[in-house]
């Protein structure tokens, strides 16, 4: 039951901020809950804000009061979400889903390392000068650029290297591929 102001200045401060937290309780909670969308913030962000009531109420001249614990609710609940010491609540596992894995697994290394081997044993069975061209660029992942910077060469030249060695490459990798003997036919169903 609301107070009118004449009953409020007639009562003691603890009379007062007893019937302050009864009236308003659940309207202050529901403003910082609103503002926070946690129940554990809203519900610390409620007893503080009338801590602060409490802490102001000789300053307080008894007029307005929802409007006064509305504006103190609301400040609090701002102060809070602008503050670099809001605490993030890890909910169930979303908070560990959320976390990138940024180094690769066992597996995905395993095939890493393999798959250089094998770029690097292809690239060796190729002739000179391919052969050092190749393992340049197809295995230590160098562009054209810096081959021809570092040995000396023209930029066209290793250019042209490069695509000479992919090709042998791609013939040789097709020689290995299963089924490259069969005879091509005129198509499917032949």
């Amino acid at each position: 039951m609301k107070m009118s102001r004449k009953e409020a200045d007639e009562i003691n401060d603890e009379e007062y901020f007893s019937y302050l937290v009864k009236q308003y309780e659940k309207l202050v909670y529901s403003i910082c809950y609103k503002t926070t969308g946690n129940q554990f913030d809203a519900q610390d962000l409620t007893q503080d804000t009338f801590l602060s009531a409490y802490k102001n109420l000789d300053r307080f001249d008894r007029a307005h009061e929802r409007a006064w614990l509305c504006r103190i609710a609301s400040n609090k609940a701002l102060d809070y979400l602008k503050s670099s010491q809001r605490k993030i609540v890890c909910e169930e596992d979303s908070f560990f889903m959320d976390v990138k894995d940024t180094q690769a697994g066992p597996e995905e290394t395993l095939l890493q390392q393999e798959s250089g081997q094998y770029v690097m044993h292809v690239c060796q069975e190729l002739k000179s000068p391919y052969k050092e061209i190749a393992l340049e660029h197809f295995y230590k992942e160098k562009t054209a650029a810096q081959i021809a910077a570092e040995q000396g060469k023209n930029l066209k030249t290793v250019q042209t290297q490069i695509y000479r060695a992919k090709a042998m490459i791609r013939k040789k990798l097709q020689k290995k591929a299963p089924g490259h003997n069969r005879e091509k036919k005129g198509g499917i169903g032949s």
